[in-house]
């Protein structure tokens, strides 16, 4: 496997994959389009897909020897491959179907370069895993600054819940502590992790097993990371193999007071 890439390149692979599929993304959007059943309520349409191959046209072009995680192709190349590329084409495929352009396209390398779009406002929120910035059309990129100051939570719905009955985010929602301190809102698209690093919100809160190596999650973690924001799991942990979700705050602050509101949440 070759791993003689500079990290800017990656980066640049990144946001020209994110823009292809948010290309395809805006294109579709309003159309009839099929699913694709995959159960448990859940399924992909057919810009997932055509988005998704637009992606992976970029990355085998530009890296013809990278393996390629896809949410709708699944795994090409080793699963141990040194570089492997986490692509997520649609994240927030319901709200896509429905009509709604709360989306985001998700393309990472594992531990490395990463790029989030936004298919409608047209910006690409990008990491070379040093710094992060924002791309807008005929704009010079500006790095991206988290603050707490808007107040606002996106707090993850969606299931599984696998830390129930100990957390659940609807009860996080009910606590009037929370509601005094923050204004809630949910999204159901990880575009909600880049608008931490970005100061658009305060905080983002999800529910999981171990989300560091997950197609939707991994872009919007490498930019808040690269951003300086705080990244841990729903118990304050490191995220990784034991973690458990995510709460991705813009500083200290705010995550402190959002572990110590999650902890006392009563167990059924």
């Amino acid at each position: 496997m070759i791993d003689s890439y500079a990290s800017s390149d990656d980066a640049a692979v990144a946001i020209a994959g994110a823009r292809a599929g948010a290309d395809v993304i805006r294109s579709m959007y309003g159309r009839r389009l099929s699913r694709i059943d995959k159960g448990a309520g859940d399924f992909a349409t057919a810009a997932d897909v055509e988005a998704e191959e637009a992606i992976l046209g970029v990355i085998r072009a530009a890296r013809p020897h990278d393996a390629v995680l896809g949410e709708e192709g699944g795994q090409q190349g080793a699963a141990e491959a040194v570089r492997q590329w986490l692509v997520d084409p649609l994240c927030g495929t319901l709200n896509y179907a429905v009509g709604s352009m709360l989306v985001a396209v998700n393309v990472a390398l594992r531990d490395g370069a990463a790029a989030v779009a936004d298919p409608f406002s047209g910006e690409v929120f990008f990491t070379d895993r040093e710094a992060a910035w924002v791309r807008r059309a005929g704009v010079d990129d500006a790095p991206l600054s988290p603050t707490p100051s808007t107040r606002l939570v996106d707090v993850n719905l969606d299931p599984p819940f696998p830390s129930a009955p100990g957390f659940r985010a609807v009860d996080l929602l009910a606590r009037p502590e929370f509601v005094e301190r923050f204004r809630p809102r949910v999204v159901s698209t990880t575009l909600a992790l880049a608008w931490v690093a970005a100061g658009k919100r305060a905080a983002y809160v999800t529910d999981g097993g171990d989300l560091s190596g997950s197609v939707h999650f991994a872009a919007g973690i490498a930019l808040c990371r690269a951003a300086g924001c705080v990244v841990t799991g729903i118990d304050g942990a490191p995220i990784g193999a034991a973690g458990r979700g995510l709460a991705v705050a813009a500083d200290e602050e705010t995550h402190g007071l959002l572990m110590s509101m999650m902890r006392s949440l009563p167990d059924d």
